[in-house]
């Protein structure tokens, strides 16, 4: 029997392993997909999926019903793969926006809405991961720079940066790869 998510949120605080097995179907496909566009290949994606996910477990009691539990499952999932980012100090090489010129042609600006889902995952996924992360959060969770900022301990200026340069490198890979 399928519950709504309070219910499940209950069974699941409750010890139910059923309610969490179905906590866990009905979110880690769309989590899954959060995970591979801040990390490298599946592998690692997998990874953050599985940590974020006991985590999920953990901090279930800190739920309140005021969001909604995907929301909820979601940004602990982002947060677990920030954790994981932090962990393996991939922010050395960033570099200040006054040190770049960062904008783009404005021809291709609309060029990621003709892109497939597939084609710009593998795009994602090949970037360096300070501009993959900072791309994800400002571009597609729509974290502001200041937020970006203060998650990845890093100034406005270098989320700005990072954010420019991965849209210079998507412009640069779809030009060369003749993905239009």
């Amino acid at each position: 029997m399928k519950m709504n998510d309070e219910q499940l949120v209950k069974k699941c605080l409750e010890k139910d392993s059923l309610a969490q097995k179905q906590l866990f179907d009905s979110f880690s496909r769309k989590m899954m997909g959060v995970c591979l566009r801040y990390t490298k290949d599946a592998e690692e994606a997998q990874d953050v999926l599985q940590i974020g996910f006991v985590k999920v477990f953990e901090k279930l009691h800190l739920f309140n019903s005021d969001g909604s539990l995907e929301g909820w499952i979601r940004k602990v999932i982002i947060n677990t793969a920030l954790d994981q980012i932090r962990k393996n100090k991939k922010f050395e090489n960033n570099i200040d926006i006054d040190l770049v010129d960062y904008q783009l042609p404005s021809e291709n600006e609309n060029v990621l809405g003709q892109l497939s889902v597939n084609d710009l995952l593998k795009i994602i996924q090949a970037m360096p991961p300070g501009f993959r992360t900072v791309f994800n959060m400002y571009a597609i969770e729509g974290y502001s720079h200041q937020e970006i900022a203060d998650q990845l301990n890093i100034s406005i200026n270098t989320s700005k940066s990072q954010y420019s340069r991965a849209r210079v490198y998507l412009q640069k890979i779809i030009i060369e790869e003749k993905i239009l």
